[in-house]
Order: structure tokens, then C-alpha cells, then sequence
């Protein structure tokens, strides 16, 4: 059962949430700790409520006033929680192929790990936001192999069936399959057609027919046979199949493990994760770092951007 941290709040009131923010940012310095408890302790859609409360009271738009008085990391965590997840992704999407370099561990990330319904908000999200499709973007800022994984997966259109035991069987062969010299039908050709359009029911169950056949994982198979951002697109899909708290519990762990803190990481997955399936990602995180998430976040943040992420995770394990 897939829980967020972050819940409705029960006594709800946008209007009285819109002075408490107005309030906050009035006049000279800017009380962090008054918006940190407002925004972090609604959901995302009673977010959405203020906003629109504060235009009609103040007829000021919530967005410039929170830009114009935060800085830093807390800025972008604030700014991020008050984005719908679909807003929120498809600007974490753009920012990934614009400029220069493209980065594609966050293109990978959130594309390989979001349902047909939420990929759909955020194709529209993107358009009205950039008014392009995100295909285009992504198409145009990547090649080869990689580029189709990522266009076919923003299709969203994988299957949302139960798992087919007899066909199952047939994908794990085709994924197993080492000798086929046909190019056409390549390795990536054949593990993206069926791991980008099968369901996630369907693939636990290839996976577990591929372990039959190979005597190992699919994804040591991905790890031998493949490398680069197909490697890693084909082994995010699959880690997100098997645990997907679990794929996010890593990747939080490794934003802040070692020396510096990948803070736009942290703030990423805790801001997408938090009505999802953070309280998930919290129980995998201590059970495979024996640590607690909530520890690693006091020990490796600091400040109002520690105390916001520390409310969002939403208690110690």
C-alpha cells in the first residue's frame, strides 16, 4: 500500500493560509518558519486553493511575491511544492535538455518511472508551459537508442493489463535470446519493445521467467550486455518495476552520501514523492541503509531548506 507523507490538511481555510503567507513576506525580513509549516503541510491541491485565495485578497500573484522574498535551496523547494506534480516535472524535464549539456539521469528518472496518467499531465503541462511538445525536446536532444526509450515511454501508453503467463514466457525468451544476429531485431530494439510497453504486473512476471531460463537477474543481463544512458534508462525501468520506494530510497541516499549533497536531487524526489509514496521510500530507506532518512537529511542539510525537507519527510524511523 503506497503512501505520501504529506496529507490534506483537515482544518482547511486557502483564505486564512493566503494572510498567514501575506503576512510572512510583509514589510521588511521574511518569516521562513511561517511559510516552511503553511506550504509543506498542505497538499498539492490545497496549494493550488491559495493561490488562487491570495490573488483574489491581494490581487498579488503568490509565485513572484514567494520568488521575490526566499533564496537559495529553500526557494526552489517552496517554489517546487507550489507547481502541480505535472507543472513541477515538466520544468524539471526542461531544464534537463536546455543549455548545453542534456542531463539524462533526470530524464531517465522521471520518465522511466511515472504512470500513463501522470506522463499524460505532463505532455500537456509541457506544452502549455513551452508551447512545443516534450517529444520534440526530447527527440532533438538525444540519439539513437536512448532518444526511442525516451519517446516511446513518453507516449504513455504502456499496458495497464494483469500478466500474461504464456506470453511472459515468450518476452523472457526474446530478452534472453544472446544469439539473434538479426539487426533489425537488436538487443535494445527487443528490451526496449517490451520493457517500455508491457504492465508492471506482466514485467514482474518476465522477470521472474527470466531468472528461470538464465539462472540471473535481468538486470545484471541489462548491466553485461549494454552501457551508457541505455544501460541506465533499461535498469531504472526495471529497478522501478521490481520496488519503485526502493529506486527512489537509492537515489536520496546517494544525493547525499559522501562529501556535498546533491541538492537538486534531494529536492526533487522529495517534492514528486511526497503524496506518492514517500512514507514508502522512508521504510525502504532504513532497511537498506540502516539509517533513517530523516537523520541523513539533519545531518547533511542545514537551515530553513533542513527544516522544510525535515517537515515533508514527516518524522523519524
Amino acid at each position: 500500500q503506497l503512501r505520501g507523507t504529506v496529507q490534506p490538511a483537515g482544518d482547511f481555510n486557502d483564505d486564512g493560509d493566503a494572510q498567514v503567507l501575506r503576512k510572512a513576506m510583509k514589510g521588511l525580513g521574511t518569516d521562513e518558519g511561517a511559510i516552511i509549516e503553511v506550504v509543506t503541510q498542505r497538499s498539492n491541491a490545497q496549494r493550488q486553493q491559495i493561490l488562487k485565495a491570495y490573488k483574489a485578497h491581494y490581487g498579488r500573484d503568490l509565485m513572484a511575491d514567494l520568488k521575490s522574498e526566499l533564496s537559495g535551496s529553500l526557494a526552489k523547494l517552496i517554489l517546487g511544492l507550489m507547481l502541480t506534480p505535472a507543472q513541477y516535472d515538466a520544468k524539471q524535464l526542461r531544464k534537463a535538455v536546455e543549455g548545453a549539456g542534456t542531463d539524462e539521469s533526470v530524464l531517465i528518472e522521471i520518465m522511466a518511472t511515472r504512470n500513463n496518467q501522470e506522463i499524460t499531465a505532463i505532455n500537456k503541462a509541457y506544452q502549455e508551459a513551452y508551447h512545443k511538445p516534450l517529444e520534440d525536446d526530447l527527440s532533438s536532444d538525444t540519439s539513437g537508442h536512448f532518444k526511442r526509450i525516451l519517446v516511446s515511454l513518453a507516449l504513455g501508453n504502456r499496458d495497464e493489463g494483469p500478466e500474461n503467463l504464456t506470453q511472459a514466457h515468450e518476452d523472457a525468451k526474446k530478452l534472453a535470446d544472446v544469439s539473434s544476429n538479426d539487426s533489425s531485431d537488436s538487443l535494445e530494439t527487443r528490451f526496449l519493445s517490451i520493457l517500455c510497453t508491457r504492465s508492471y504486473p506482466h514485467l514482474r512476471r518476465v522477470f521472474q521467467e527470466f531468472i528461470k531460463m538464465t539462472n540471473h537477474d535481468v538486470e545484471h543481463a541489462i548491466r553485461k550486455r549494454m552501457s551508457g544512458d541505455v544501460r541506465d534508462a533499461f535498469v531504472a525501468i526495471v529497478r522501478s518495476v521490481k520496488n519503485k520506494p526502493a529506486f527512489f530510497a537509492d537515489k536520496l541516499y546517494k544525493s547525499m552520501k559522501g562529501a556535498g549533497t546533491d541538492e537538486r536531487t534531494l529536492t526533487r524526489i522529495m517534492i514528486s514523492r511526497s503524496e506518492i509514496d514517500l512514507f514508502n521510500i522512508r521504510g525502504e530507506f532504513i532497511d537498506l541503509f540502516d539509517k533513517s532518512l530523516h537523520h541523513m537529511i539533519k545531518k547533511d542539510t542545514s537551515g530553513d531548506y533542513c527544516k522544510a525537507l525535515l517537515a515533508l519527510c514527516g518524522g523519524e524511523d
